[in-house]
């Protein structure tokens, strides 16, 4: 995450602290910010703490930001001597009937396209109106949380009418072997084929995938193409690296080969998760069962986490220490998503399933059964479970998953004029 720089003279704690605890999934339908800068001027220590809330949220990993303690005078002072960022953010104590013409310092020294958001500590529609009519992107009322704060920022400079982002699912496995990946493509094949949406399934897991051999295909390019060639990254390109399985999934399969180390940076897969999101409505990423900086910047990136088990200790163990190193990776989502699987294995010691929920204070999203005949079968023949058995309960699981896991939210609200108007409208006074 982007780190806050701070620029503090003074403290002042007289304003009223909001409460600020997310509900889970109440920023799920808040589009991850472009690549802007922030200067937020707080007056008070409820505020910069709404502030660095705001800044390690995932959704605001583009965003440059700086947080400085102040109030109109130090944001005229600032912005007299350097050049304005994309908004501004303004706590103030201000009365209603002053606060137009004391913004008229700030209004003279901010570039035009500057927008402008101002939290105030009065409830006065009049307010409101006036300065909306004056080119203020937002007015809110304090105390307020972090998730307010990012609806509106959001409602700028996420625009309304663009083409959506799709959304990205992450299937990571408690351990290895529980069967992640299978859930991962038959959940990939579900969502392309039951809704007829354009799906893509990527195989990160370059050394040992297994979706070219799950689908039974050979293609010569795939991910390692992408990774390693970020400079070349494109539609384009991207395009002539899928292999395509069905008439709305595309893979991107992974070379399975250890002819070189696949050593990563954090950032190594991030120009791909966002060329993918450009790319298609869904996007299934299955995530090797390794613990790295750049496997924790792909969760922390996706708009699903979906955690698979089998009912042992060791997965629980490892399932409890992956909820809460999610929880702190993604602290404004919901919690990730767990599927039990290969419940039920002849002459396998298992924990009971309610035993298993218990000490995770989750719920399950599906509970599989172990079916070695039904999953052997598809296996060996490069298919998916519903190819091979359209009627059988497990198909039925993998349905209700790929429902589950492409839930869509309403649109936001349009946009608000920058200051430019208000720079305008003060000078003709």
């Amino acid at each position: 995450m982007n780190p806050v720089n701070y620029d503090i003279r003074h403290n002042n704690a007289d304003v009223p602290v909001a409460e600020d605890t997310l509900r889970p999934g109440e920023l799920e339908s808040v589009r991850p910010l472009p690549r802007i800068s922030i200067h937020a001027f707080c007056e008070s220590e409820a505020m910069q703490r709404t502030m660095e809330r705001l800044a390690a949220d995932r959704r605001m990993n583009k965003v440059s930001m700086r947080v400085t303690n102040g109030e109109i005078e130090a944001a005229a002072r600032t912005f007299s001597s350097t050049a304005t960022p994309n908004l501004v953010i303004l706590e103030t104590h201000r009365d209603p009937s002053t606060l137009l013409s004391d913004l008229a310092p700030l209004a003279e020294v901010c570039d035009p396209s500057t927008r402008v958001i101002i939290i105030g500590r009065h409830n006065d529609i009049a307010l409101y109106r006036d300065l909306m009519r004056n080119g203020i992107s937002e007015y809110l009322v304090s105390p307020i949380k972090a998730s307010d704060l990012m609806a509106s920022i959001s409602a700028i400079f996420v625009d309304p009418e663009a083409e959506p982002l799709g959304r990205s699912i992450a299937f990571i496995g408690a351990k290895g072997g529980v069967g992640s990946s299978t859930i991962a493509h038959n959940c990939a094949f579900g969502i392309s084929s039951l809704f007829s949406t354009e799906t893509i399934l990527a195989d990160l897991d370059l050394p040992f995938g297994t979706v070219n051999i799950d689908f039974d295909q050979d293609p010569a390019q795939g991910i390692a193409e992408a990774v390693f060639a970020p400079d070349r990254l494109d539609e384009v390109f991207l395009d002539r690296l899928l292999t395509k399985c069905s008439e709305n999934l595309s893979i991107l399969a992974a070379p399975s080969l250890l002819d070189r180390a696949y050593d990563f940076d954090r950032a190594a897969f991030q120009p791909l998760l966002e060329l993918l999101q450009r790319s298609a409505p869904v996007a299934v990423l299955d995530v090797p069962h390794v613990w790295s900086d750049w496997t924790q910047a792909v969760l922390a990136e996706v708009d699903e986490v979906v955690i698979t088990a089998v009912p042992d200790l060791a997965n629980l163990r490892n399932t409890k220490n992956l909820l809460d190193a999610l929880k702190k990776l993604r602290p404004n989502d919901k919690a990730p998503h767990l599927v039990l699987n290969q419940v039920g294995m002849a002459k396998r010691p298992e924990i009971d399933p309610t035993d298993f929920f218990e000490p995770l204070e989750i719920e399950p999203l599906a509970i599989i059964p172990f079916d070695v005949q039904l999953f052997g079968a598809a296996s060996n023949s490069g298919r998916m479970i519903s190819e091979i058995d359209a009627k059988s309960p497990v198909a039925e699981t993998f349905s209700q998953l790929s429902h589950v896991l492409t839930g869509r939210s309403s649109a936001r609200k349009a946009k608000r004029p920058g200051l430019g108007k208000f720079m305008e409208i003060l000078k003709r006074k």
